[in-house]
């Protein structure tokens, strides 16, 4: 039989260490983890694309936001900035060319390069049937949601090629896994994205060009509440509130991560954060 540990597990954190630690923000030289980086950030001016402009930020890049309305766009940039961090932003539609070149031409404006691609921008224009949707509503959804961010990517490929290494983050969802059955479109279009990830992946290994899919469980953001009022239309509706409401910025430490040297030999990976794995 073995014998009870007597010895208090606490004697074995260094001393004066807190039990609970958060990961700090700078490497063991003390600079920051992404200083001089630059990041370009779609749909990034509230929710989970504003909370990880900020902790990019706050991680020492420089960092270009974006979304469809220019008031929101000065709103973040003004807010921001107005915490000391290094920010700029522009409107973009992630589906009109016009407006993807604009966002590649202020990156390079602003900041003279791009090392970190996040692709937050979304839509979900029906609450319907996948076989009820019109061919409009498809055409939407893969527009927005699957091929901007790889016209993005192609648009700004060149450019962060010449950094030496880059980064890219899409952003897929747990309806990727667990369809909402209202969501029909949206959820083939997270679906995709999690193959989206595998494909470049592999195709800008070559080039030193990480590419990984972060996967939100259910947020407390705007398009968060309303996929909550549907919960009995989740193919597994107990799985999704194991613990608590997830937070925008509980998606944050992860993306930063990804982006940073430590994260060099992982890629094609789609990794939830979502309270419990959708996997099981």
């Amino acid at each position: 039989m073995f014998r009870p540990l007597t010895r208090d597990w606490r004697a074995l954190l260094p001393y004066g260490a807190p039990l609970s630690m958060r990961s700090n923000s700078c490497g063991a030289n003390g600079k920051a983890k992404l200083a001089d980086k630059v990041a370009v950030i779609t749909g990034s001016t509230k929710g989970i694309g504003l909370a990880i402009a900020k902790r990019l930020a706050q991680d020492g890049a420089h960092v270009v936001i974006s979304s469809r309305k220019q008031q929101n766009v000065d709103q973040a940039v003004t807010m921001l900035r107005g915490e000391g961090l290094s920010v700029t932003g522009t409107v973009c539609h992630v589906g009109k060319a016009e407006d993807r070149e604009r966002l590649v031409s202020t990156a390079l404006e602003h900041c003279g390069g791009v090392d970190i691609l996040v692709c937050m921008a979304g839509v979900n224009p029906l609450v319907g049937s996948t076989l009820g949707s019109s061919e409009q509503v498809w055409d939407k959804i893969l527009n927005i949601n699957v091929k901007a961010p790889a016209l993005l990517l192609s648009q700004l490929l060149p450019h962060i090629e010449k950094r030496g290494r880059g980064s890219v983050i899409l952003v897929s969802s747990v309806a990727a896994y667990l369809p909402v059955v209202k969501l029909g479109a949206y959820n083939v279009s997270k679906t995709a994205l999690l193959g989206l990830t595998k494909t470049l992946a592999l195709e800008l290994a070559p080039k030193n060009i990480q590419v990984n899919c972060l996967i939100p469980g259910i947020i407390d953001t705007e398009f968060g509440q309303v996929v909550r009022t549907m919960g009995s239309s989740w193919s597994h509706p107990r799985l999704l509130f194991p613990c608590r409401l997830g937070q925008p910025e509980d998606c944050v430490g992860l993306v930063s991560f990804l982006c940073s040297p430590d994260a060099s030999y992982i890629s094609g990976e789609n990794i939830a954060v979502a309270g419990f794995s959708p996997h099981l």
